[in-house]
């Protein structure tokens, strides 16, 4: 497998009142396709900002990004937008759904900011992936009519309809009980296996755990590469009951 993502001395600083403050400090990583990555460590060390450059949301100050063998470091924000729209699924924390929008809107949505691409088509490619988070049975409803978990699902569905070349999760399981988190965790492990990109920001040891490898951040600093060996294997015999999250 080849690289998917090369960060070659990254470094971003932040300036508010003639006040510089450096969250990342000269970090070099490479993600290979297929590579299921947690990225953790404290409060403030700078993960989020790290997996903002991942996903085109901001560039960095210093350093270069290699995405797919383009160098998107110093794209302009319409630039960013045109291949964040192609090539990056987002899962947040809080889920970003759209209220006033149905499950199969808020699905459809990445893929409206593609030319050429037809209501027709947008429609079947967002039944697709709901099916594949088990959430085609509610395409109608809106976000109020969802528990967290389904929510969550949705939103996954929703990273996965422009099928990107990586899946970048913030948090993905911070709003959801532990039941609920689970189901989401499994349903990472399930893309992972047949053949999604992930990098995944958490701050729980044991969702850590799950990828295949971890990186550990402290001060804007990557301080920790490790391979785990112990990742799960996916539940067969129903123990959770997924329609009902």
């Amino acid at each position: 497998m080849s690289a998917l993502i090369r960060l070659e001395e990254i470094s971003k600083s932040f300036y508010t009142d003639e006040i510089e403050t450096q969250a990342l400090h000269g970090i070099t990583l490479s993600i290979t396709e297929g590579e299921y990555v947690s990225l953790t460590g404290q409060s403030g060390c700078g993960k989020s900002t790290l997996l903002s450059l991942l996903g085109l949301l901001d560039s960095p100050t210093q350093g270069r990004y290699i995405l797919s063998n383009q160098d998107v470091s110093s794209l302009s924000r319409d630039e960013r937008a045109i291949i964040r729209s192609k090539q990056i699924g987002f899962v947040f924390q809080s889920f970003n759904l759209i209220s006033d929008l149905t499950v199969a809107e808020n699905v459809m949505l990445p893929l409206s900011y593609q030319p050429g691409v037809n209501r027709k088509t947008m429609l079947a490619r967002a039944q697709e992936v709901l099916e594949k988070v088990e959430m085609s049975h509610r395409t109608a409803h809106f976000p109020s009519q969802l528990s967290g978990g389904q929510q969550q699902r949705v939103a996954v569905a929703r990273a996965l309809v422009n099928d990107p070349a990586i899946i970048l999760a913030d948090e993905p399981t911070g709003n959801l009980d532990s039941r609920n988190a689970t189901a989401v965790l499994e349903l990472f492990d399930k893309l992972h296996q047949e053949g999604a990109t992930i990098c995944m920001v958490t701050h729980d040891p044991a969702s850590a755990q799950r990828a295949q490898r971890s990186l550990e951040m402290f001060d804007g600093r990557l301080v920790g590469d490790t391979r785990n060996s112990n990742t799960p294997q996916l539940v067969t015999n129903n123990a959770l009951d997924l329609e009902a999250l």
